[in-house]
């Protein structure tokens, strides 16, 4: 074979290399909506040194998705703070209250995001959540697989006291830690062609 046939095959394998990944990149996203029945959004935080954990029974969430092409997606998410759920009544009135959630000024909490990339563990969404009017760039890592439906899972880190959730005497960590553990897993029907 000659040394411009070597080059020509090259160029050709080039070129096909190429076309594959244009066409991977031409992935048309998939547009989800979430099974709110099927599908779970809990947090897990420290007070007076044990462990709890609650949930938040009513939040929307729409994806726009294909695994070959994540950058083409976006995730968004939409969360109604006074369904917050801890199995005890008065921590979630104190948790709804002026000092923490501050539902009544601040009734929702939302993640759009503005990328969403390749990970060596599945996916990342980059965006932007705004939590009690506080608006801070935000990740949420994921993996996502299909069968009958669309699955979102995976977990991630909130600081409360970078949105301003603890004030007064919430604002010490003595009793009630920062970091609080996000975990979600999401259920995602894909809508109808």
């Amino acid at each position: 074979m000659t040394l411009s046939s070597l080059q020509s095959c090259a160029l050709l394998a080039t070129l096909i290399g190429t076309a594959a990944l244009a066409a991977a990149a031409d992935t048309p996203a998939v547009h989800y909506t979430l099974d709110p029945a099927k599908s779970a959004l809990e947090f897990q935080f420290v007070q007076a040194g044990a462990q709890n954990k609650g949930k938040f029974t009513k939040f929307q969430t729409t994806l726009d998705f294909s695994p070959d092409s994540p950058q083409t997606g976006k995730l968004d998410v939409l969360v109604d703070v006074n369904s917050v759920d801890t199995g005890d009544k008065e921590r979630d009135d104190t948790l709804r209250g002026a000092d923490l959630f501050s539902v009544a000024k601040f009734p929702q909490a939302h993640f759009t995001s503005t990328q969403i990339t390749k990970t060596a563990t599945g996916y990342d969404a980059a965006g932007k959540l705004t939590l009690r009017g506080v608006t801070k760039d935000f990740h949420v890592p994921f993996t996502f697989k299909t069968s009958d439906a669309g699955y979102l899972t995976g977990k991630t880190t909130i600081k409360r006291l970078d949105f301003g959730v603890g004030e007064g005497d919430w604002k010490s960590t003595e009793w009630v830690g920062s970091d609080v553990t996000v975990t979600y897993s999401l259920r995602l029907v894909a809508a109808a062609h």
